[in-house]
């Protein structure tokens, strides 16, 4: 899709879909144009996306459908449509889902962030990019993770944080152009929206020079490319850079592309380029042309909408400004007093404070210095009350980049969160009971004059000690860590503890390679302690088995089975023994919010299931088995 087809092989194919009557073939031909097209013919690629629709209709074919509904939305977007895009989207994400591979499922998400930020569904947006990013983790891709940069920079674009959205722009930049000769169309459309982002953050930032720059980078690339959806935008966003730089010579010039662009039938851009127009030729002091830019641009601001209050304020304001260079004293008044009237009806406290300056100035060269006292007080309120807009803007900018940052960081934080829960667990699991008869045992070997069965189990509870406190500073470790640290710690119990009444086997499922396979540190264990503490404390021959195999792509399954005396009997101890009831499973507690957390699922998941084991016609208890289900975690993440 969006390959950079020559002109040669887009007439090729434009040839060949007049000469094809295959349903198939046709499909195949469309899907072609129409990746092409959507950047740079979009009305073509409408029409195209049209008939393709239709054919699919009588001819349905997975694959060709979720190209239709990811192409159809594009396009939909590139036309200001934002609603019909989503639809489409949506369409497009249960498709990808049924079908598409890791790159697809990815791809969508990250289109579909795009349009989501355009009608400020941020939240959303935000998420997708999270999910294409955890599926790249898996499964990475330059050309994607580079698509999800810029579409982060503009998330912090929007939240104002301009230093981190040029930072991550730039970053984007560099990730899609060391791509070379790999490069797709749809790789330049991102570089587009890139250089068109960094010109926008260089302007808020009070840059012009580097501003325009960056716009005319984009116009270069858009017209040397063919790309020619969104081009108006990028044709005012330079004009309104050269207005900026008082260059009025270069801003006419973009301001006309705007007007004479017939690919992009954006009546926004086309009302604000004949406004900034109408200015520009008021500055150059050709009145009459002004005028006339400013009727037309006004008539289309109606026509979009006619509560456009603001960009009527302006034009009235500009009118104003004209009249009172002409010296007409009753229309400058006039046209002020309209551009003061709408600047009301939506409390534009900047655009009031300077009308009311303009109008201080005119009653003052009129003579009437009342009212040009009266309006200069009221130019110095307006001003006041837009600078605390703009501070509470700014703390609000703040507290939006805080949340922005926080939802960026979820997983981290979560894994912070997680961290905080392991070490309450490791505090809990190491219960005072096994710590005292581990150290009581080694010490009636010392006592015993057993010195070499002394030495050798104070060494291994020594080693144990020492894997929970490194551990305890982690929170991944391969699946072979986590399997010897089960091993020390049964160990122990089995002789120390134990006596050697308690037998024990963990098997780790020839599929998983433990050494590279990732798990979260210390899982197991709780559920171990568990089996030992509640269910083999009294059997006069203990088993217990620990199991691990893989579940699916992103999680194995640990099965921890004893022969014990069942969770009723050891409920009935509980009540009438002071020593289980003093033993409380905040262990196992503690570890199942730390995997919820870790698969970052909500309250209602269930990721720990406990089965009673029964044996013989009456169902005499035999043991429990508790099944954990792990997500699988890179090495080296903290």
């Amino acid at each position: 899709m969006a390959q950079l087809l020559t002109a040669t092989d887009q007439e090729r194919l434009e040839q060949e879909l007049v000469l094809q009557d295959e349903p198939f073939q046709r499909l195949a031909i469309i899907d072609k144009l129409a990746g092409r097209y959507v950047f740079t013919q979009t009305e073509r690629a409408l029409s195209l996306l049209q008939e393709q629709e239709e054919l699919l209709r009588q001819n349905p074919h997975p694959d060709f459908l979720l190209s239709f509904n990811l192409l159809k939305a594009l396009a939909e977007n590139q036309v200001y449509r934002y609603a019909q895009a989503q639809q489409y989207f949506e369409h497009a994400m249960q498709l990808v889902k049924e079908r598409g591979d890791v790159r697809q499922q990815a791809e969508v998400c990250i289109d579909f962030a795009g349009t989501l930020m355009n009608i400020h569904e941020m939240e959303r947006a935000n998420q997708l990019l999270e999910r294409a990013g955890k599926l790249l983790r898996a499964y990475p891709d330059r050309r994607l993770q580079a698509r999800i940069t810029c579409r982060e920079g503009f998330m912090m674009l929007h939240y104002a944080d301009y230093g981190k959205a040029a930072e991550l722009l730039l970053q984007a930049e560099k990730a899609i152009t060391l791509l070379g000769h790999e490069l797709e169309l749809k790789d330049f459309y991102f570089l587009t929206l890139i250089y068109s982002g960094l010109g926008k953050v260089y302007a808020l930032n009070e840059e012009p020079q580097k501003s325009v720059r960056a716009y005319e980078r984009v116009v270069h690339m858009c017209e040397s490319m063919g790309i020619r959806a969104r081009l108006s935008w990028h044709y005012l966003n330079a004009g309104n850079g050269f207005l900026a730089l008082n260059d009025l010579e270069r801003a006419e010039e973009f301001f006309q592309r705007v007007i004479d662009n017939d690919d992009d039938q954006s009546p926004q851009t086309r009302a604000a380029a004949m406004a900034n127009l109408g200015f520009c030729h008021m500055e150059r002091k050709d009145y009459e042309q002004a005028l006339q830019l400013f009727d037309r641009a006004e008539d289309l601001y109606l026509q979009l909408e006619p509560d456009d209050d603001i960009n009527l304020s302006v034009i009235e304001h500009w009118r104003g400004r004209l009249f009172a260079d002409l010296q007409d004293d009753a229309k400058a008044l006039e046209h002020y007093t309209e551009a003061f009237k709408y600047a009301h009806l939506h409390d534009d406290f900047r655009q009031l404070g300077a009308v009311s300056r303009d109008i201080s100035n005119y009653y003052a060269e009129c003579g009437d210095f009342k009212n040009a006292y009266e309006y200069l007080i009221l130019h110095s309120q307006y001003e006041e009350r837009h600078m605390e807009e703009v501070n509470k803007r700014l703390q609000m900018e703040l507290e939006i980049k805080y949340e922005a940052e926080k939802r960026k960081q979820e997983a981290e934080l979560l894994q912070l969160q997680s961290t905080k829960l392991q070490l309450k667990a490791l505090r809990a699991q190491m219960n005072p009971h096994f710590l005292y008869n581990a150290l009581n045992a080694i010490q009636s070997f010392i006592t015993s004059n057993e010195v070499a069965s002394a030495a050798k189990y104070l060494a291994r509870f020594a080693k144990l000690m020492r894997q929970s406190l490194e551990y305890s500073d982690l929170e991944i470790i391969s699946l072979e860590k986590e399997v010897e640290f089960l091993d020390d710690y049964l160990t122990i119990n089995q002789h120390l503890r134990f006596r050697d009444r308690l037998t024990f086997s963990i098997e780790v499922d020839e599929e998983l390679e433990d050494d590279i396979i990732g798990v979260p540190t210390m899982i197991v264990q709780p559920y171990v302690e568990n089996a030992l503490e509640h269910g083999l404390r009294n059997k006069k021959q203990g088993v217990v088995t620990v199991r691990f195999a893989p579940q699916s792509e992103d999680s194995l399954l640990c099965v921890v089975e004893d022969n014990g005396i069942g969770r009723q009997k050891a409920r009935e101890f509980q009540l009438g023994d002071a020593k289980y009831r003093s033993h409380q499973s905040r262990g196992t507690r503690i570890t199942e919010e730390r995997l919820r957390i870790l698969h970052q699922a909500g309250k209602g998941r269930v990721f720990v299931k406990t089965h009673d084991l029964l044996e013989g016609e009456n169902g005499k208890p035999a043991g429990t088995r508790v099944e954990i289900t792990i997500p699988i975690m890179e090495l080296g993440m903290r």
